[in-house]
C-alpha cells in the first residue's frame, strides 16, 4: 500500500482489498490523486486513506473515478484536486475503474520453478 511523504503520487488502476491500517497513506504534506482504482473494504476497516501527523490545508487527497465496495470510503482533503504536472512524455492513459478486475486478475507473485520459465 502506498504511503506518500512530502511529494505527489498519482495512484492509478489498482485493486486494493481488505487492507488493515490503510490503502493509501500520507505524512509530511503529501498530495495524492487516486484515480480509477477499485477499493474493497474488509469488515474491520472501511476508510481508504490514512494521515499521520497534523493535517493542513496543503495536504491534498483527491479521488477521481474510483469504485468503492463493501462500505469503503475516501475522505478528500485540501483545496481543489491534486493534479499532476506531467509533460507530454510523462502523460499516460487511465482506463475506467470497471476494468481493474480483469487488469489485475493475473497479478501477484510469479510462480516460477527451475523447470519452467517465468
Amino acid at each position: 500500500m502506498p504511503r506518500i511523504r512530502h511529494g505527489y503520487a498519482h495512484v492509478v488502476n489498482n485493486l486494493y482489498k481488505e487492507w488493515t491500517l490503510y490503502a493509501i497513506g500520507g505524512s509530511m504534506n503529501p498530495s495524492v490523486k487516486s484515480e480509477a482504482n477499485l477499493f474493497i473494504a474488509s469488515q474491520q476497516n472501511k476508510e481508504v486513506t490514512w494521515r499521520k501527523d497534523i493535517v493542513s490545508d496543503s495536504w491534498k487527497f483527491y479521488s477521481k473515478g474510483d469504485i468503492f465496495e463493501n462500505g469503503a470510503s475516501f475522505v478528500q482533503t485540501g483545496q481543489g484536486g491534486a493534479e499532476p504536472l506531467y509533460n507530454k512524455e510523462q502523460n499516460f492513459q487511465v482506463v475506467d475503474a470497471k476494468s481493474v478486475r480483469p487488469l489485475t486478475r493475473a497479478s501477484g507473485a510469479l510462480t516460477c520453478t527451475k523447470q519452467s520459465r517465468c
